[in-house]
């Protein structure tokens, strides 16, 4: 498997691609609040193509010169646990570094929501270098939100 990673544009994928994880993107409203937040020039476009084909989305919005946060990562479950949400993480990283970002952070269900899909998700994100900060609830949905932040070292 031959990953391209590249910033572009892809509303379509990103509906397809959520609306076949509904473990974790279930809510119509949430995927329609995604494909508008793709085409959306405040948030930058990553995605990892295999022959052409979408396969991994990213959404990334930069709040600060110093932070930014990962706003959405998806990977089409035929090809999820072949490395291409690790290698979108590192092409994230390595590029804010670059442009002098420090802090990469990222929201998620909260641990203290009984959610093996989300296990799951938390498992990536500390395996990917984010360390959890805070749990809060009713801050993106009803339930409880946590916060993971991942440190980044700039380029010197």
């Amino acid at each position: 498997m031959t990953i391209q990673i590249e910033y572009a544009r892809d509303p379509y994928a990103v509906r397809r691609i959520l609306e076949s994880l509904p473990e974790w993107f279930g809510d119509l409203e949430s995927i329609d609040s995604y494909v508008s937040d793709a085409a959306n020039e405040n948030f930058v476009s990553i995605l990892a193509r295999e022959s052409g084909a979408t396969v991994g989305i990213s959404l990334i919005r930069r709040h600060f010169s110093e932070s930014a946060e990962l706003h959405l990562i998806a990977i089409s479950p035929e090809v999820r646990g072949h490395g291409i949400g690790r290698a979108l993480i590192e092409k994230i990283a390595a590029d804010l570094a670059n442009d002098g970002c420090e802090l990469l952070s990222v929201h998620t269900v909260g641990p203290s929501f009984d959610n093996e899909a989300y296990a799951q998700t938390r498992s990536f994100y500390r395996a990917t270098g984010f360390y959890p900060l805070e749990e809060h609830s009713n801050l993106d949905w009803s339930g409880p939100t946590l916060i993971l932040v991942r440190p980044i070292t700039p380029a010197r």
